[in-house]
């Protein structure tokens, strides 16, 4: 075989090592991914219930309440668009609270209430997730409005 023929065999060798690769890393990653919505996402695109995803907007003033175990909390999410049903069982962040903005990493259960495993509220008193910029909550109405 000729030099020519032997470097030819060996770079298709190296490009299918490296398309493998790659195919390989991305089975991986798919799994691991969690895609971001807001719940006016969640109401129009709609997500299957178990599918691990970050759902992000402000906790609804008047909608947090505690469980009698003393570590499991029920809040609704909302982007002044839809309001979603959350749990979470854990320590929540100090900063989470009624009307502050919040991303929880989770998946919808059978019923639509949304099993959050984590709650990303570890940011500044400034933070307004990119969706939600220019809106704020109206304590009267209870929804959210944009900035006068």
């Amino acid at each position: 075989m000729k030099a020519k023929h032997q470097r030819l065999i060996l770079a298709v060798v190296a490009l299918a090592a490296l398309i493998g690769a790659g195919l390989l890393a991305a089975s991986a990653l798919k799994d691991e991914a969690a895609y971001f919505y807001v719940p006016n996402d969640v109401r129009t695109k709609g997500v299957e219930p178990g599918r691990a995803i970050r759902l992000g907007g402000m906790v609804v003033k008047g909608s947090l309440k505690r469980a009698s175990d003393g570590v499991t909390i029920h809040f609704d999410v909302t982007d002044g668009k839809a309001k979603v049903p959350a749990s979470f069982k854990g320590i929540t962040p100090d900063l989470f609270r009624e009307g502050s903005g919040v991303v929880a990493e989770g998946a919808f259960d059978a019923a639509g209430t949304f099993q959050a495993t984590n709650l990303l509220a570890k940011h500044d008193e400034r933070y307004m997730p990119r969706e939600l910029q220019g809106m704020q909550y109206d304590e009267e109405t209870h929804k959210m409005k944009a900035d006068q």
